[in-house]
């Protein structure tokens, strides 16, 4: 579990985070919703330790990363498994290296454990037999997967993932999202994703934390979205093409 406290975040004076408090769950699809510029990734990078707010505490499972030492810090860091927007992959490193690279970094396994679990992790995200691919050589739905098996290659607890849909068509995004989830159950991970995706909050929105200028203005599920008495984020949800479509069918 993750939970963050009145988090104060300022840039040259300016307030980008303004008090916000939210609870990730572990085992649970934990989705940051919000239009560019909300603070969804100033938010990212506090919990991954980038940024250290102004005032406000992280809790992992009940530790403050805020006041941690670095010592500890790096130690969390081999707990936390990232899916980048770009999907940030080496160029220069076929598909096994980019997955064995935090192996590499962070565990003690020999070259033949190693590979083994990266053949594993290739399989649970459905690639095989890529190994000797290069980034180049494969689709935009194919690297995301590849990130998110790097990501996942450390047994993780916690998961972040920032716009993981970006640049992927309808029907890959939708099996990136189920993907997401299927292994936040099975590893039982806090799973933290920043989306702007309104397709992803109706597919997989466990818990959906709205963010406003900077601040929090709405959290529920997805079960609650469509019915939630709050025009900020209706103005939000309703300027998707998804839901302007659904918004003309029922007029």
């Amino acid at each position: 579990m993750i939970e963050i406290k009145n988090i104060v975040k300022t840039f040259s004076g300016q307030e980008i985070l303004k008090d916000i408090s939210f609870v990730y769950e572990p085992g649970k699809t934990n989705l940051v919703i919000g239009q560019s510029g909300s603070g969804k990734t100033v938010l990212l990078k506090c919990l991954l330790g980038l940024y250290k707010p102004d005032q406000g505490s992280i809790l992992f499972d009940g530790e403050d990363i805020v006041t941690m030492s670095n010592k500890n810090l790096k130690k969390l860091r081999k707990e936390v498994g990232m899916v980048f927007q770009g999907g940030a992959l080496f160029d220069s490193l076929n598909i096994e290296q980019n997955v064995m690279f935090p192996l590499q970094m962070f565990s003690k396994m020999s070259e033949e454990e190693r590979i083994d679990r990266v053949n594993f992790c290739l399989k649970r995200v459905n690639l095989e037999n890529v190994n000797r691919l290069f980034p180049s050589e494969i689709s935009g739905g194919m690297k995301k997967r590849v990130a998110i098996a790097r990501a996942i290659v450390l047994n993780p607890k916690y998961l972040f993932c920032d716009e993981p849909n970006s640049g992927l068509d309808p029907y890959t995004a939708i099996l990136i999202d189920n993907l997401l989830q299927e292994l936040t159950y099975e590893y039982g991970m806090t799973t933290v994703i920043n989306t702007h995706d309104m397709n992803s909050v109706m597919e997989i929105g466990e818990r959906i934390l709205f963010i406003k200028e900077g601040m929090m203005a709405w959290e529920g599920t997805k079960a609650d979205i469509l019915k939630a008495d709050n025009k900020n984020l209706q103005d939000f949800v309703f300027s998707s093409e998804l839901f302007k479509t659904i918004k003309s069918r029922s007029i």
